[in-house]
């Protein structure tokens, strides 16, 4: 399990996408969403300060110039098979059998196994080692179909914003998921969070009809 988690990872690097790949105009024929409402600051899910209390460098970047990714063809190809091999890979199981805490978790999937925060994650790392810019990878906290709590990444693009979530195996718009936006981080500092006031996007199958 691990041996694939890490060979991707190899593969990545060796592939080397070039940031250029990811800055040129957006191509003709692509998805395209709209942007989510973002409000004010908002608190900063203990779960994330965990994470940075044991990966420092993640967290220590001062602030950063919001950056939006170009799509492409190849970016939308690379944001799904990033998003299929990681909902592949990951064994899923639950925070508390996990780690043996009710207290949020967030970490890499450092035994192959690991619930939503880990999936989103271990996309966003994937997607920064490919050259795509951390400013526009976002984690986002939301509430899923079933009203419990649940962690995406959110994607942030000049056609709007997509969600990489391991409850689908489709790379959607925000809009497309059904879910509950409550927060994410702000584009400028990964230690900002701000309130998505809880808007909520159309049903898989209606936004489908839409």
């Amino acid at each position: 399990m691990l041996n694939r988690l890490f060979s991707f990872v190899t593969a990545a690097v060796i592939f080397g996408l070039a940031w250029n790949s990811f800055g040129q105009a957006s191509e003709q024929g692509l998805p395209k969403a709209t942007w989510t409402p973002v409000g004010e600051e908002t608190t900063i899910p203990y779960g994330w300060v965990d994470f940075c209390n044991r990966h420092a460098e993640e967290c220590a970047l001062g602030k950063l110039k919001p950056v939006d990714v170009r799509m492409t063809r190849q970016v939308w190809k690379t944001l799904n098979e990033v998003n299929a091999f990681a909902n592949s890979t990951i064994e899923p199981i639950s925070n508390l059998e996990h780690w043996g805490t009710m207290l949020d978790h967030w970490d890499y999937p450092v035994d192959g196994k690991g619930d939503c925060k880990i999936y989103a994650l271990f996309k966003r790392k994937l997607l920064i080692e490919r050259g795509f810019p951390r400013q526009a990878l976002l984690m986002t906290v939301v509430r899923d179909l079933n009203g419990e709590g649940h962690a995406v990444l959110t994607v942030k693009t000049d056609r709007g914003d997509f969600v990489l979530d391991n409850l689908s195996g489709d790379v959607r718009p925000w809009t497309a998921t059904g879910y509950q936006f409550f927060k994410r981080q702000a584009q400028d500092d990964p230690n900002v969070w701000l309130s998505l006031g809880g808007t909520t996007g159309a049903a898989p199958t209606e936004a489908a009809t839409n």
